[in-house]
């Protein structure tokens, strides 16, 4: 290294990349059902780049596009656009116990 900053830069990435193996190593830990996450444990600097949750299947009703996997449906769509075309005319204000703020409980 030549300097002081090249190497404070060096050591703040590499400190960066063992937090976050660290972190994915503790969730596949605690979800070790996967062949694949036994893998993961195994060679955890994998986790730099690759998330613990992730199975890497396009297929995967989690991982993958729902674009893709639910054509048609009404549920191929994504989050932001299910949102886009709810029905905002309907009111949404109403306490946690589901009754609405004009309504008491008495």
């Amino acid at each position: 290294m030549s300097n002081d900053l090249a190497k404070f830069i060096n050591s703040r990435r590499r400190h960066k990349n063992n937090v976050t193996i660290a972190k994915q190593l503790k969730i596949a830990k605690s979800r070790a059902t996967f062949p694949q996450e036994d893998q993961v444990i195994r060679q955890p600097h994998r986790l730099i780049k690759h998330h613990a949750m992730d199975c890497g299947n396009p297929r995967c009703g989690l991982c993958g596009n729902p674009r893709h996997i639910r054509k048609g449906e009404i549920g191929g769509l994504t989050v932001q656009e299910r949102r886009l075309f709810q029905d905002t005319q309907a009111s949404n204000n109403k306490h946690s116990n589901g009754l609405p703020k004009d309504q008491n409980e008495n």
